[in-house]
């Protein structure tokens, strides 16, 4: 299966190098496992775990340890995300190398373009042992 982008009007009448142009407006939040944190899926290919998705963080959110299983870069739109080794803030950018573990907070929301190879491992919580899809 190709890359897709879920929800995406007519996609299915589109042929396989045809660009896809995407009103992200008219694409659906959708719930991740961790409370305060929604998604609006951008492009995935399920079959190697490339996901572009655009992040709502509510006020206070928290996303539990976790491990970066392949580069993961984050440009932020709007509020700010914390961890052990810094913040980043509106209109700056952050990558994170293979192997990166982190708990990220954003104390008053956030909104983030994020770009991943594959998807992160959580070590703690209930999502230990899961891969955010």
């Amino acid at each position: 299966m190709a890359a897709t982008t879920p929800f995406l009007a007519g996609e299915d009448r589109l042929g396989p190098l045809a660009s896809r142009y995407v009103k992200v407006s008219d694409l659906p939040w959708k719930p991740t496992p961790t409370p305060g944190i929604e998604m609006k899926v951008l492009l995935q290919e399920p079959e190697t775990g490339l996901l572009t998705a655009l992040f709502r963080w509510a006020p206070g959110a928290e996303l539990q340890l976790h491990e970066h299983v392949e580069i993961e870069q984050s440009f932020l739109l709007a509020g700010s995300l914390v961890d052990e080794e810094g913040e980043v803030v509106a209109g700056d950018y952050v990558w994170r190398p293979r192997g990166n573990r982190h708990v990220a907070r954003s104390p008053d929301g956030a909104l983030v373009l994020c770009f991943f190879l594959r998807p992160n491992k959580f070590l703690e919580g209930e999502l230990a042992g899961t891969e955010l899809k």
